[in-house]
Protein backbone atom coordinates (compact mmCIF):
# COMPACT_ATOMS: atom_id res chain seq x y z
CA UNK A 1 0.00 0.00 0.00
CA UNK A 2 1.23 3.20 -1.00
CA UNK A 3 -0.26 5.03 1.86
CA UNK A 4 -0.88 8.39 2.10
CA UNK A 5 -1.09 11.50 -0.65
CA UNK A 6 -1.79 15.13 0.39
CA UNK A 7 -4.50 17.60 -0.83
CA UNK A 8 -2.27 19.02 -2.96
CA UNK A 9 -1.77 15.76 -4.83
CA UNK A 10 -5.21 14.22 -4.90
CA UNK A 11 -5.97 18.41 -6.38
CA UNK A 12 -3.82 17.77 -9.00
CA UNK A 13 -5.42 14.22 -10.10
CA UNK A 14 -9.40 14.67 -10.04
CA UNK A 15 -10.51 12.77 -12.53
CA UNK A 16 -7.64 10.64 -13.35
CA UNK A 17 -7.92 8.81 -9.81
CA UNK A 18 -11.02 6.89 -8.29
CA UNK A 19 -12.00 9.08 -4.83
CA UNK A 20 -14.14 7.14 -2.59
CA UNK A 21 -16.07 8.73 0.12
CA UNK A 22 -17.14 6.23 3.39
CA UNK A 23 -18.74 8.40 5.23
CA UNK A 24 -22.65 8.04 5.86
CA UNK A 25 -24.87 8.64 2.73
CA UNK A 26 -26.75 11.15 4.73
CA UNK A 27 -23.23 13.16 4.92
CA UNK A 28 -22.67 12.67 1.34
CA UNK A 29 -25.61 14.05 0.14
CA UNK A 30 -26.13 17.20 2.74
CA UNK A 31 -22.96 18.33 3.72
CA UNK A 32 -21.18 17.76 0.83
CA UNK A 33 -18.09 15.94 -0.89
CA UNK A 34 -14.67 15.51 -2.21
CA UNK A 35 -15.66 16.91 -6.42
CA UNK A 36 -15.88 13.68 -8.64
CA UNK A 37 -15.93 11.40 -5.18
CA UNK A 38 -18.24 8.53 -5.04
CA UNK A 39 -20.02 7.10 -1.53
CA UNK A 40 -19.48 3.65 -0.58
CA UNK A 41 -20.59 4.08 3.27
CA UNK A 42 -18.73 2.68 5.94
CA UNK A 43 -21.92 0.10 6.68
CA UNK A 44 -22.14 -1.39 3.58
CA UNK A 45 -18.67 -2.47 3.52
CA UNK A 46 -18.45 -3.55 7.34
CA UNK A 47 -20.42 -6.78 8.34
CA UNK A 48 -22.35 -6.26 11.69
CA UNK A 49 -20.46 -5.99 14.27
CA UNK A 50 -22.74 -7.49 16.68
CA UNK A 51 -23.81 -10.16 14.45
CA UNK A 52 -22.06 -13.11 13.67
CA UNK A 53 -21.42 -13.80 10.19
CA UNK A 54 -23.07 -16.44 7.99
CA UNK A 55 -19.83 -18.46 7.17
CA UNK A 56 -18.56 -18.49 10.62
CA UNK A 57 -16.38 -15.98 10.20
CA UNK A 58 -16.88 -14.26 13.64
CA UNK A 59 -18.00 -10.40 13.93
CA UNK A 60 -17.84 -7.65 12.43
CA UNK A 61 -15.28 -9.07 9.55
CA UNK A 62 -14.99 -8.47 5.79
CA UNK A 63 -18.11 -8.06 3.58
CA UNK A 64 -17.58 -11.07 1.23
CA UNK A 65 -16.15 -11.57 -2.07
CA UNK A 66 -19.87 -10.83 -3.83
CA UNK A 67 -20.62 -8.33 -1.60
CA UNK A 68 -16.89 -6.34 -2.27
CA UNK A 69 -17.40 -7.13 -5.90
CA UNK A 70 -21.30 -5.51 -6.22
CA UNK A 71 -20.16 -2.65 -4.00
CA UNK A 72 -17.83 -1.25 -6.37
CA UNK A 73 -18.81 -2.46 -9.21
CA UNK A 74 -22.01 -0.46 -9.03
CA UNK A 75 -19.57 2.77 -7.80
CA UNK A 76 -18.01 2.63 -11.26
CA UNK A 77 -14.67 1.04 -9.99
CA UNK A 78 -12.06 -1.21 -12.29
CA UNK A 79 -9.46 -3.53 -10.31
CA UNK A 80 -6.75 -1.08 -12.24
CA UNK A 81 -8.08 2.03 -10.73
CA UNK A 82 -5.88 4.20 -8.34
CA UNK A 83 -8.07 4.81 -5.38
CA UNK A 84 -7.81 7.56 -3.11
CA UNK A 85 -10.07 7.26 -0.10
CA UNK A 86 -11.21 9.46 3.09
CA UNK A 87 -14.04 10.50 5.68
CA UNK A 88 -14.40 13.26 8.40
CA UNK A 89 -12.63 10.89 11.05
CA UNK A 90 -8.93 11.42 10.96
CA UNK A 91 -8.75 8.45 8.34
CA UNK A 92 -9.31 5.39 10.16
CA UNK A 93 -12.61 4.19 8.18
CA UNK A 94 -10.96 4.92 4.78
CA UNK A 95 -8.55 3.44 5.80
CA UNK A 96 -10.68 -0.15 6.67
CA UNK A 97 -11.89 0.38 2.99
CA UNK A 98 -8.20 0.32 1.65
CA UNK A 99 -7.08 -2.37 3.37
CA UNK A 100 -10.60 -4.42 2.42
CA UNK A 101 -9.34 -3.78 -0.79
CA UNK A 102 -6.31 -5.05 -0.51
CA UNK A 103 -7.01 -8.15 1.11
CA UNK A 104 -9.58 -8.83 -1.99
CA UNK A 105 -6.94 -8.16 -4.30
CA UNK A 106 -6.61 -4.78 -5.63
CA UNK A 107 -2.82 -3.64 -6.89
CA UNK A 108 -1.86 -2.29 -3.61
CA UNK A 109 0.19 0.48 -5.17
CA UNK A 110 -3.65 2.24 -6.57
CA UNK A 111 -4.27 2.57 -2.79
CA UNK A 112 -3.75 5.77 -0.93
CA UNK A 113 -5.79 6.94 2.50
CA UNK A 114 -5.71 11.11 1.90
CA UNK A 115 -3.44 12.93 4.93
CA UNK A 116 -6.54 14.53 6.52
CA UNK A 117 -10.31 14.38 6.08
CA UNK A 118 -13.14 16.22 4.67
CA UNK A 119 -12.75 18.86 6.93
CA UNK A 120 -9.51 19.37 6.48
CA UNK A 121 -10.37 19.63 2.51
CA UNK A 122 -13.44 21.91 2.85
CA UNK A 123 -11.49 24.45 5.13
CA UNK A 124 -9.30 25.34 2.25
CA UNK A 125 -10.74 23.45 -1.19
CA UNK A 126 -14.36 23.72 -2.63
CA UNK A 127 -17.00 20.52 -2.37
CA UNK A 128 -19.24 19.38 -4.24
CA UNK A 129 -23.32 18.26 -3.59
CA UNK A 130 -23.53 17.12 -7.31
CA UNK A 131 -22.92 13.31 -7.08
CA UNK A 132 -20.93 12.32 -10.43
CA UNK A 133 -21.87 10.24 -12.86
CA UNK A 134 -20.97 6.72 -13.45
CA UNK A 135 -21.06 3.71 -15.54
CA UNK A 136 -21.27 0.23 -13.40
CA UNK A 137 -18.10 -2.28 -14.25
CA UNK A 138 -17.54 -5.70 -13.24
CA UNK A 139 -15.27 -6.05 -10.57
CA UNK A 140 -13.70 -9.03 -9.77
CA UNK A 141 -12.31 -9.98 -6.88
CA UNK A 142 -9.24 -11.72 -6.81
CA UNK A 143 -7.66 -12.32 -3.71
CA UNK A 144 -3.70 -12.33 -3.02
CA UNK A 145 -1.77 -15.62 -2.50
CA UNK A 146 -0.36 -14.11 0.30
CA UNK A 147 -1.67 -11.58 2.86
CA UNK A 148 -0.88 -10.21 6.22
CA UNK A 149 -3.98 -11.50 7.83
CA UNK A 150 -3.09 -14.16 10.79
CA UNK A 151 -5.75 -16.13 12.76
CA UNK A 152 -5.75 -16.34 16.60
CA UNK A 153 -3.80 -19.26 16.64
CA UNK A 154 -0.92 -17.69 14.94
CA UNK A 155 -1.73 -14.62 17.41
CA UNK A 156 -1.51 -17.04 20.43
CA UNK A 157 1.90 -17.82 19.35
CA UNK A 158 3.46 -15.18 19.00
CA UNK A 159 2.87 -13.91 22.63
CA UNK A 160 5.53 -16.02 23.50
CA UNK A 161 7.66 -15.71 20.67
CA UNK A 162 9.40 -12.95 18.87
CA UNK A 163 6.55 -10.95 17.68
CA UNK A 164 5.59 -7.43 19.30
CA UNK A 165 2.01 -7.03 20.06
CA UNK A 166 0.47 -4.02 18.90
CA UNK A 167 -2.69 -2.80 20.50
CA UNK A 168 -4.08 0.37 19.22
CA UNK A 169 -6.84 1.31 21.72
CA UNK A 170 -7.17 4.03 23.77
CA UNK A 171 -5.63 3.53 27.27
CA UNK A 172 -8.87 2.71 28.86
CA UNK A 173 -9.50 -0.44 27.08
CA UNK A 174 -5.82 -1.15 27.01
CA UNK A 175 -5.95 -1.25 30.83
CA UNK A 176 -8.99 -2.63 31.30
CA UNK A 177 -7.81 -5.74 29.53
CA UNK A 178 -5.23 -6.88 26.30
CA UNK A 179 -3.41 -9.56 25.06
CA UNK A 180 -0.72 -10.56 27.15
CA UNK A 181 2.86 -8.68 26.27
CA UNK A 182 0.65 -6.97 23.84
CA UNK A 183 2.41 -2.82 23.46
CA UNK A 184 -0.34 0.20 23.80
CA UNK A 185 -0.27 2.35 20.60
CA UNK A 186 -3.27 4.34 20.20
CA UNK A 187 -3.64 4.90 16.50
CA UNK A 188 -4.80 8.34 17.23
CA UNK A 189 -1.60 9.40 18.47
CA UNK A 190 -0.20 9.87 15.39
CA UNK A 191 -3.24 12.76 14.13
CA UNK A 192 -2.70 16.43 14.45
CA UNK A 193 -6.05 17.59 16.14
CA UNK A 194 -6.00 20.80 14.76
CA UNK A 195 -5.20 19.91 10.63
CA UNK A 196 -6.51 16.64 11.45
CA UNK A 197 -3.64 15.40 9.64
CA UNK A 198 -0.48 13.09 10.08
CA UNK A 199 2.03 14.39 12.82
CA UNK A 200 5.57 14.52 10.95
CA UNK A 201 7.01 11.64 10.16
CA UNK A 202 9.89 11.63 12.09
CA UNK A 203 7.95 12.48 15.52
CA UNK A 204 6.03 9.31 14.65
CA UNK A 205 9.18 7.31 14.22
CA UNK A 206 10.09 8.58 17.74
CA UNK A 207 6.95 7.84 19.22
CA UNK A 208 7.03 4.36 17.56
CA UNK A 209 10.60 3.47 18.69
CA UNK A 210 9.70 5.01 22.01
CA UNK A 211 7.68 1.51 22.29
CA UNK A 212 9.76 -0.88 20.59
CA UNK A 213 8.01 -0.70 16.87
CA UNK A 214 10.76 -0.90 14.26
CA UNK A 215 10.86 -1.72 11.29
CA UNK A 216 13.21 -4.72 11.79
CA UNK A 217 10.09 -6.37 14.18
CA UNK A 218 8.01 -8.32 12.92
CA UNK A 219 4.28 -6.40 14.37
CA UNK A 220 0.69 -8.09 15.17
CA UNK A 221 -1.81 -5.17 15.05
CA UNK A 222 -4.67 -5.63 16.78
CA UNK A 223 -7.82 -3.82 18.24
CA UNK A 224 -11.64 -4.82 18.74
CA UNK A 225 -12.87 -5.20 15.33
CA UNK A 226 -9.88 -4.65 13.10
CA UNK A 227 -10.91 -0.73 12.23
CA UNK A 228 -7.88 0.95 14.19
CA UNK A 229 -5.96 -1.01 13.49
CA UNK A 230 -6.28 -0.43 9.74
CA UNK A 231 -5.14 3.04 10.21
CA UNK A 232 -2.19 2.38 11.88
CA UNK A 233 -1.47 -0.51 8.98
CA UNK A 234 -1.35 2.14 6.58
CA UNK A 235 0.65 4.37 8.63
CA UNK A 236 3.63 1.77 8.86
CA UNK A 237 3.33 0.99 5.13
CA UNK A 238 3.56 4.37 4.12
CA UNK A 239 6.52 4.66 6.80
CA UNK A 240 8.00 1.70 5.09
CA UNK A 241 7.47 -1.30 7.81
CA UNK A 242 7.45 -4.60 5.91
CA UNK A 243 6.92 -7.39 9.04
CA UNK A 244 3.28 -6.25 9.74
CA UNK A 245 0.60 -8.96 10.27
CA UNK A 246 -3.16 -8.67 10.80
CA UNK A 247 -5.19 -9.47 13.07
CA UNK A 248 -8.63 -9.34 11.68
CA UNK A 249 -10.26 -11.04 14.55
CA UNK A 250 -8.96 -9.07 17.25
CA UNK A 251 -9.74 -8.63 20.91
CA UNK A 252 -13.19 -9.55 19.80
CA UNK A 253 -12.64 -12.93 18.86
CA UNK A 254 -9.88 -13.35 21.55
CA UNK A 255 -12.18 -12.76 23.93
CA UNK A 256 -15.22 -14.64 22.95
CA UNK A 257 -13.03 -18.11 22.94
CA UNK A 258 -12.07 -17.46 26.46
CA UNK A 259 -8.08 -16.83 25.52
CA UNK A 260 -6.36 -14.85 28.75
CA UNK A 261 -6.30 -11.24 29.25
CA UNK A 262 -3.48 -9.13 30.77
CA UNK A 263 -4.51 -5.84 32.59
CA UNK A 264 -2.91 -2.74 33.81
Amino acid sequence: MTGFVTQEWLADRLGKVVVVDVRDGWEYDGIGHLPTAVSIPFDEFRADEHAARADGQGQGMLPGEETWESLLGEAGIAPEDDIVAYDDTHGVFAARFLVTAELYGHDPEKLHLLDGDFSAWQREREVSRDAPVVESTTYDVSPPTETPLVDMETVAAAVDGDAVLVDTRDDREFEAGHIPGAVQFDWREVVEEDSRGLKPLDEIETMLADRGITPDKRLVLYCNTARRISHTYVVLRHLGYERLEFYEGSLSEWEAAGRPLETV
